[in-house]
């Protein structure tokens, strides 16, 4: 089993847990970082090695130029995911991150790696994908779009604060919205979609759709909340991976 720290500015290994016998991979949303994670990686520790990724063009990485399409971000991520595949893992995805652990785990598998589970939150499947143009909103209506989908659920920083980072956030945008899976089988790996129950861009019936995609196990589970309803479902949440990963 690996027991050295990356190196990689990709991936974030807040608990090391170097004898878990699994692994969880966490993907964020648009605008986020891997620090969102946190708190899921301190409560699964020291039963899960948890890892966060991080995405070019926020936080320490402010510099790196960001990525706007899902295909090229996912070839990134499963290169350095591969040598942590050494043990059993799964992946959690949430809003954009959902669709990017959705495509990781499609490339994992045409690599012969399946994993445990692959839970997709926040997302719609991708038979529902709708025409949406967030990404091409001008720099104030761009800010109360967001703060409008982070509801009362996601604290948000201050406007001044947020602005610096709307380049990371229209870039993810754009990633998640113009993203169109390639044709190809669905996944071996068993999907556990999550949402909540008043989410403005996702509904039960969008997330149920996720079933398609799997000759694995399914399952759905609905939480009471919004878009972010995993922040104020955090102890719920944890509960649903400690099934699969503790």
């Amino acid at each position: 089993m690996r027991t050295d720290a990356p190196t990689s500015p990709w991936i974030r290994r807040f608990h090391p847990a170097p004898e878990a016998g699994r692994r969880l991979v966490l993907m964020p949303h648009a605008g986020g970082s891997a620090s969102f994670f946190f708190p899921t990686s301190r409560a699964l520790a020291p039963a899960v090695d948890v890892l966060a990724v991080q995405y070019p063009g926020r936080q320490d990485r402010r510099g790196e130029a960001c990525v706007d399409d899902i295909d090229t971000l996912a070839d990134l991520v499963t290169a350095q995911l591969i040598p942590w595949a050494d043990r059993p893992l799964g992946l959690f995805g949430h809003s954009l991150g959902a669709a990017l652990a959705f495509e990781v785990t499609r490339r994992l598998e045409e690599r012969g790696i399946v994993p445990l589970k692959l839970f997709l939150s926040g997302r719609r499947a991708p038979v529902d994908r709708r025409g949406e143009s967030v990404h091409l909103l001008g720099d104030d209506d761009l800010v109360t779009a967001i703060k409008r989908l982070a509801g009362a659920e996601l604290e948000m920083p201050d406007d001044d604060l947020l602005r610096l980072a709307l380049p990371a956030i229209r870039s993810d945008y754009k990633a998640a919205e113009t993203y169109e899976p390639r044709p190809g089988p669905p996944l071996k790996t068993p999907v556990v979609a999550l949402t909540g129950d008043k989410d403005p861009k996702v509904t039960p019936e969008d997330a149920d759709r996720w079933s398609r995609y799997t000759t694995g196990a399914f399952e759905l589970r609905v939480f009471d909340g919004g878009h972010f309803y995993l922040v104020k479902r955090f102890d719920q949440v944890v509960a649903v991976l400690r099934e699969t990963f503790a």
